[in-house]
């Protein structure tokens, strides 16, 4: 069985368009109407990605795409944006919402083709990385969860989407090391040209507010003029 692609989508001629291209290059598809439909859809089994459209009948795209980041059983899921809202402030509320990427309407079926793909290649776990751990961090590549423990006897599950996690990877991987946003394009997101560096910048975000729930969001340093580091130094604040 091939991997499955959720579609939420009103417009039935868009959800059409989707369904054919993906079904064209070996994926399959589901579509539903609206958030509450494909909550429905998910409940037995979970899609390998989801295509939301930002606006929907009832509870929005971006208000759904909120919520399935909050749940850990779909937090994982890598989600794309359908817009019909091309100014930047749009595309930065679309991912600090959870999506991962987005396309903007119209598109063209090649290019939203080629952003399913990428997305895809970026979920799939690395099979010969090792768990690593740095400072009250540890990441498990073949569960895709990361913990974090303070040295107690108790641990935290802290939730990642699908790019914050492989962001965290790369650094926990490469602790230290000042990257530029143009290295983290190549390594996190597979050197896509359709990748805006500003979407680093988000996603750096996203992740530091995940690891702000356990206080250890200051090992995502800023490199002003420079980039971005993980540090091992970690202290936890007094309470």
């Amino acid at each position: 069985m091939g991997q499955r692609i959720l579609i939420i989508e009103d417009e039935p001629s868009i959800a059409e368009l989707i369904a054919v291209n993906v079904a064209h290059v070996g994926y399959e598809s589901q579509r539903a109407l609206q958030a509450d439909e494909a909550v429905l859809l998910m409940a037995n089994s979970l899609p390998d990605l989801i295509i939301l459209d930002w606006m929907l009948p009832g509870k929005s795209g971006v208000q759904f795409a909120k919520e399935l980041r909050a749940d850990l059983r779909t937090s994982a899921i890598p989600i794309l944006m359908l817009t019909a809202k091309g100014e930047e402030i749009d595309k930065v509320a679309g991912l600090d919402a959870g999506a991962d990427d987005y396309v903007t309407k119209p598109f063209s079926p090649k290019e939203l083709i080629a952003r399913v793909k990428a997305l895809l290649r970026r979920y799939e776990p690395a099979a010969n990385e090792k768990p690593i751990s740095i400072g009250p961090l540890s990441l498990d590549q073949a569960s895709h969860r990361v913990f974090f423990s303070n040295g107690g006897s108790k641990s935290a599950e802290v939730l990642l989407g699908p790019t914050e996690f492989r962001l965290l990877s790369y650094l926990m991987n490469n602790p230290e090391r000042v990257h530029s946003r143009e290295n983290l394009l190549d390594h996190v997101w597979g050197n896509e040209s359709y990748i805006e560096e500003r979407t680093v910048d988000v996603h750096i975000k996203r992740l530091r507010d995940a690891l702000a729930t356990q206080h250890c969001d200051e090992m995502i340093e800023t490199v002003r003029g420079s980039g971005y580091r993980l540090s091992k130094a970690w202290r936890q604040e007094s309470e």
